[in-house]
């Protein structure tokens, strides 16, 4: 669907060349919510905005359906960005017009006629679901409505791509759910493919299928939303999933349940999909002369399935422990003796 092939963006500045954007390489599939996250001054921005070429790339390529985006005149171009609908932080809307005349500007601007112009504005505003607010100004709605009104206005053409410039920063937590709800039934009865830029988890983790994490204007790590979650492996990664189980990454918490008494072991499980569901400290307890202490623990739930961690302390005899762990290994959760080191 989308390929980007050695993308760069520098910026010469007074006093020095700012590298924005450098040699990124990624392939989006068709149909999927793709994340890009990273915190302020990754070049996230930069990055998506080079997708529409509303930046011009200093280096790179950017195909979309096998058409180079990088190769096309200022005819061609202005063309295919009506097949790459934009929505923004701050909304962008028009104030002087109503939610009607702001969905059906684009149509304005792609010559479209007044009948299917309406049809399709009133499509989308069921779609969105601001029926009975047609003919309310911007001021007159709240956030969460404005945003409703930008994505209404980024699907008029029909666009292939829908791309999210930190399209939830700022909406209170309850709106920024509902948004994503949206983009998520979209993404589903559209065929949508989705790219959204983020410097929230919580984001990436409730609707996105896969994630690259940018840094300093490069990729440094890309994958399924699930395994980058269960196993991130560079430090910005790490820091980014901290954010969703702080108690996880907190081991000073379990020092006090950490001995050198081999009738306790303190162990970290992971869950992962059906697992997540399964009551198997119940089963250990039944079937093993242990008792288990459970400390801490979370679940969560990504597009690709669920996940979990749980600590929990062990308490037996050291043969009856181990075969404990044993059992919990072989139905599928991966078992993770904690130290003190």
């Amino acid at each position: 669907m989308i390929s980007i092939k050695k993308l760069s963006k520098r910026y010469q500045t007074k006093d020095q060349v700012v590298q924005a954007v450098d040699d990124v390489s990624l392939e989006i599939e068709k149909g999927e919510i793709f994340g890009v996250i990273g915190y302020s001054g990754a070049g996230k921005s930069t990055f998506v905005r080079l997708l529409n070429r509303l930046e011009e790339p200093t280096s790179g390529e950017i195909t979309l359906d096998q058409q180079s985006l990088t190769q096309l005149g200022k005819n061609d171009l202005r063309k295919k960005r009506q097949k790459i609908g934009m929505i923004f932080q701050h909304f962008n809307l028009l104030w002087s017009r109503t939610v009607y005349e702001n969905i059906a500007f684009p149509l304005e601007i792609a010559g479209v006629d007044k009948q299917s112009s309406k049809e399709k504005v009133d499509e989308l505003i069921e779609l969105v679901g601001l029926k009975g607010r047609e003919n309310s100004y911007p001021s007159q709605l709240s956030g969460g409505q404005k945003q409703r009104v930008g994505i209404a206005r980024a699907l008029a053409n029909d666009p292939e791509v829908l791309l999210c410039d930190e399209a939830t920063s700022a909406l209170d937590p309850e709106t920024t759910d509902d948004i994503l709800d949206l983009l998520v039934s979209i993404n589903k009865k559209l065929k949508l493919t989705i790219i959204l830029i983020t410097h929230e988890m919580h984001v990436i983790q409730k609707i996105c299928h896969r994630v690259a994490v940018m840094e300093q204007g490069k990729v440094v790590e890309v994958g399924d939303v699930l395994e980058v979650f269960i196993n991130p492996k560079e430090k910005t990664t790490k820091r980014f999933v901290q954010q969703l189980s702080p108690l996880e990454h907190d081991p000073e918490r379990l020092k006090d349940f950490i001995t050198e008494d081999e009738s306790k072991e303190v162990v970290k499980l992971h869950f992962v999909g059906g697992t997540a569901r399964r009551s198997l400290i119940s089963e250990v307890a039944k079937q093993f002369d242990v008792y288990v202490n459970i400390l801490q623990g979370s679940i969560s739930q990504t597009q690709e399935g669920s996940y979990g961690t749980l600590f929990v302390e062990l308490d037996g005899e050291r043969k009856v422990i181990e075969a404990s762990m044993n059992y919990i290994r072989n139905s599928g959760v991966e078992v993770e003796v904690v130290t003190n080191a």
